[in-house]
């Protein structure tokens, strides 16, 4: 079998584990194999193409954890939408109680919603900006 083969059928097996398990580094370090294979198809050496193989998906993997970290600094669960669907959503608020509270029908059910700091207290749309709980905290739109 032709090395160029055996890379690919690694680049393969790589990308079908990253789709069972869900890591998006493994995508990073298919990179790798498959420049690998790249590297084989254009006759080099056997240690080339590892070496090619480590630095292209060895950088790929290191980069990926750079950015991705920078992105995710300081991100709570309670305020990411990648984590919480309902984060960014609008609602309407009808009217609010003296504590800064309201009852409000959201996903057919019935949610506290709660002022946002600095936020004042009018009926109309709010955006969902962090959930506790069972509790919504808005912003006016």
């Amino acid at each position: 079998m032709a090395d160029s083969s055996i890379w690919w059928l690694l680049t393969g097996a790589a990308v079908a584990v990253e789709l069972m398990t869900g890591t998006f580094y493994l995508l990073m370090f298919a990179i790798g194999l498959a420049a690998a294979a790249m590297a084989a198809h254009m006759g080099m050496s056997v240690t080339a193409q590892l070496v090619i193989a480590a630095v292209i998906g060895g950088g790929s993997v290191i980069a990926w954890h750079f950015l991705r970290g920078k992105k995710m600094v300081g991100k709570n669960a309670e305020f990411n939408s990648d984590v919480n669907m309902d984060i960014g959503q609008t609602v309407t608020v009808e009217s609010w109680q003296a504590n800064g509270t309201s009852s409000i029908k959201y996903r057919g059910a019935t949610w506290t919603a709660q002022l946002q700091a600095g936020s004042s207290a009018e009926s109309g749309s709010y955006v969902i900006e962090q959930v506790v709980g069972s509790r919504l905290i808005v912003k006016k739109v």
